[in-house]
């Protein structure tokens, strides 16, 4: 999973860091008759509970030749109920003073609410209404895909740095549906219509294929109870739907992708690689491949904002992280902003060689030791939030990942050695495997 919580910086030693993670680990996993697995996560502090339903399904899973479709049911689950109208959730949830939201993603789709414990029960007759109940009209999906469609040119179609990293994507994954956007190609958005959402919708909104994830101040047989009273009423489909996704083949060449707009003020660079997510690693090497990412930019301490910024002033900025939730192979991203005057291919350059410095030279001891203990205190710290904490468990069970990898995950970023972080610089750093963007002002594209 990938820790990007944000944190104040602690010291933590090794066995306060897994005393802390033991700590928290108070959770607990059921599966109800119908396949739906449960995780309750206590939580004490405040009479408050989050309440969030993950679906294994996201754009990865949508059809050939109708992306966008998980993203455009996202939006319609909203839409009512045989027993619910429409916004009689929402107007509910934000009656008692509660929250909610949802997002999809490449390999998931989740809702959720954050209210107060009282009205948990009613939350999950709502949530579990509509995994089954939704009523879906012409009315109410065509105007909806036209908000889909404006969003997808408010957020990508007028963004010059949102169209580069589309082509990024798209090149780095060739044949891999990671390689599409989640919320679809426009030309894709137009052709689907309700009976498109329908089938999607009793494809995977089932309980088989669902993960209820309760945060809380609640005891884990009592949510048991209430799921079981409403969740589990709902008969099971079948077998859960299968992931049956193209592999990516081996990448042999690098592939520079630019892009030039009279929107663009300043321009940037960025380079995707591909890379193990935690779920088709070796055992050690996400974590590798995650202090790696945290070495190299981490912030202000990273060898690339050292480097670049600090040192040889070619960079007003730079950083670099690792997407390790994912059920196939994923990214790792190097990025920066060159200073005024500095061009794309000498930042390149100078990119490239604070990469190969952790492939070529010994890992310097104290910038290890700095970097896992940050990213573990992180991970601790974000336990602060209950929805953070939530959305940890949730993302990880969605991806294929278990309870254990989760409660371990600390243990194991501190069992990571230099030679860990080297080998992964090495196997996985290789310019090949990646893709090059750069994001230019119209005068600059000759």
């Amino acid at each position: 999973m990938s820790s990007s919580f944000s944190s104040p910086t602690v010291s933590l030693t090794p066995g306060e860091a897994g005393d802390a993670a033991r700590s928290s680990a108070n959770v607990s996993h059921f599966k109800l008759d119908n396949g739906l697995e449960l995780v309750v996560i206590p939580d004490m502090r405040t009479p408050v509970v989050t309440h969030m339903v993950w679906y294994k399904n996201g754009s990865a899973d949508d059809p050939v030749g109708k992306s966008g479709i998980a993203h455009f049911l996202e939006h319609l689950m909203f839409k009512g109920t045989t027993n619910h109208p429409q916004g009689e959730f929402s107007n509910l949830v934000a009656e008692l003073g509660g929250q909610e939201n949802a997002f999809t993603s490449y390999d998931y789709t989740a809702y959720f609410q954050r209210i107060g414990k009282e009205h948990l029960k009613t939350l999950m007759a709502f949530e579990a209404d509509r995994m089954r109940n939704l009523v879906l009209t012409d009315e109410v999906v065509t105007p909806e895909r036209d908000v889909v469609l404006e969003e997808r040119r408010m957020r990508t179609d007028n963004d010059p740095a949102a169209q580069l990293d589309e082509a990024v994507q798209a090149a780095l994954f060739a044949h891999h549906p990671y390689g599409t956007p989640i919320i679809g190609w426009n030309h894709e958005i137009e052709s689907l219509d309700r009976n498109d959402a329908l089938h999607y919708y009793d494809r995977f909104y089932t309980p088989e294929n669902a993960i209820l994830i309760v945060a809380g101040d609640v005891e884990a047989q009592e949510v048991l109870a209430l799921a079981r009273e409403t969740y589990g009423a709902i008969p099971a489909c079948a077998e859960p739907p299968r992931r049956n996704r193209t592999k990516e083949p081996p990448h042999r060449a690098h592939r520079l992708v630019s892009l030039s707009d009279e929107k663009v003020e300043q321009p940037s660079h960025e380079r995707v690689f591909l890379v193990p997510s935690y779920r088709t690693a070796q055992p050690g090497e996400a974590e590798a491949l995650e202090t790696l990412a945290y070495m190299i930019g981490g912030g202000a301490t990273s060898a690339l904002y050292e480097t670049l910024v600090v040192e040889s002033k070619l960079a007003v900025g730079a950083g670099a992280y690792y997407l390790g939730s994912a059920v196939d192979d994923t990214r790792l991203w190097v990025y920066a902003t060159p200073a005024p005057g500095v061009s794309l291919e000498r930042l390149d350059a100078a990119i490239e060689d604070v990469l190969k410095r952790f492939i070529e030279q010994p890992i310097d001891a104290e910038h290890l030791a700095r970097a896992k203990t940050r990213l573990v205190a992180d991970a601790i710290y974000a336990q602060d939030s209950q929805a953070s904490l939530a959305r940890w468990y949730g993302e990880a069970l969605a991806t294929g990942l278990t309870i254990e990898d989760v409660v371990a995950w600390p243990e194991r970023m501190e069992a990571v050695t230099a030679a860990d972080v080297t080998a992964a610089a090495k196997n996985w750093l290789d310019k090949r495997r990646s893709v090059t963007g750069f994001l230019l002002p119209a005068e600059d594209a000759a």
